[in-house]
């Protein structure tokens, strides 16, 4: 079956050229009129030419995308149906061939969509065989009756099936698009808020350095040693995110937290409580961390920073605030408390996707406060609780 349906993805639909062969149907009609062996030859000639001229313009505009959904086929379509009852009625014969082309015109203009095709066919396959049974016999009325009705069904379900081929390549295409937009901006959010952060630790700590070098050297050289070590983890991680395998440690973005914010002169206060929480959970209440602490280090102006994570049976709560100019990041919190900022922006969309919140704004009279919460799996709220507890 796969196989069948790779090959009629490779083959090209039917064109408009393909159903103009078909009208050598009625050649035997044409040289009986240009023989005179049909009565009144200039009527049936008239007939056989509106009825070529009807067929091409209703098998042109229904394979022309624009023209299809017009008026132009239905119309072409009516008028050839009267011309081959016409023909049918006047002079019977081998122009009861009309009636299969006719179908099949039907088949084309009445395809897909809500167009009655079944009925059509069946009244015009009835026509052909009274039509047929009347002015031949009963041989002629089968025979035109099931061509009448094979023709417009079969052409039908072979465009139909063409097109839907066409369709599935068109989603298909669509799909990867997205997926490909997909994972630009997952990699675009995981190396803003892995960036950002190792910077703002880095540019903090060298600043660190130009403060102390005249006044403690050895101070100073602890102070560059951490430059080094953030800088090599920080290649270490982005080698990591380059390659989609990065899961971040909660508590590793506490620690990391807690020396950025000491290096920045800001009292850091960490407690964490509640029950082990799954990695993909801790991942991204890593990404909260380190993108809160990151805005604290570069805008808030505090003097001290407290972060609380608090676990329950049903959800895991992180708050981060501080004691600043209210001012989280550039454009953190909108009217209403909307999140602002491309740092904050991506981790809502994160938290949202798994089913979690954040919010963010300013923290009473004085400072910012960000709360993060996400939903905490029931097989890891049934391991012991563990509290800790550290403040500097």
């Amino acid at each position: 079956m796969f196989a069948n349906a790779a090959h009629i993805e490779r083959l090209k639909p039917p064109g408009r050229r393909t159903f103009l062969p078909w009208l050598f149907m009625l050649s035997g009609d044409v040289q009986a009129l240009f023989k005179e062996k049909t009565p009144l030859p200039w009527l049936g000639g008239a007939g056989a030419a509106a009825f070529v001229a009807l067929y091409v313009t209703a098998i042109y505009t229904s394979l022309d995308e624009r023209r299809r959904h017009t008026r132009a086929p239905l119309l072409a379509l009516a008028g050839l149906a009267a011309v081959t009852y016409a023909l049918g009625i006047g002079y019977a014969g081998d122009w009861l061939l009309c009636f299969p082309l006719l179908s099949l015109a039907s088949g084309l203009v009445l395809r897909g969509g809500s167009r009655p095709l079944g009925p059509v066919i069946l009244v015009l396959s009835a026509s052909a065989g009274i039509i047929a049974g009347i002015r031949g016999g009963a041989s002629d009325s089968l025979t035109v009756s099931y061509g009448t009705v094979l023709s417009g069904l079969v052409t039908a379900a072979i465009l139909s099936l063409f097109e839907t081929v066409a369709q599935l390549r068109a989603t298909r295409q669509e799909l990867a698009r997205t997926a490909v937009e997909k994972e630009r901006l997952r990699f675009s959010r995981d190396l803003h808020d892995l960036l950002g952060h190792t910077m703002s630790v880095v540019v903090v700590k060298a600043e660190a350095v130009r403060r102390l070098a005249p006044k403690n050297l050895e101070a100073a050289l602890g102070q560059a040693a951490d430059i080094e070590a953030v800088g090599r983890q920080a290649l270490t991680e982005i080698r990591e995110a380059v390659t989609g395998y990065r899961e971040g440690s909660l508590a590793t973005e506490l620690d990391r937290a807690r020396s950025a914010l000491d290096a920045a002169g800001i009292e850091a206060a960490v407690r964490r409580s509640g029950p082990p929480l799954a990695p993909q959970t801790e991942a991204l209440l890593g990404w909260v961390v380190r993108e809160g602490v990151t805005n604290v280090v570069r805008h808030s102006g505090a003097a001290r920073c407290e972060i609380e994570v608090r676990g329950g049976m049903d959800r895991i709560r992180l708050e981060i605030t501080d004691d600043g100019d209210g001012v989280g990041s550039p454009s953190a919190a909108g009217p209403g408390g909307a999140i602002g900022g491309t740092g904050l922006k991506g981790l809502a969309e994160r938290l949202s996707a798994a089913g979690g919140s954040l919010e963010s704004g300013p923290g009473g009279r004085r400072g910012f406060r960000l709360v993060a919460e996400l939903p905490v799996d029931t097989e890891d709220a049934m391991e012991p609780e563990v509290e800790e507890a550290r403040t500097a």
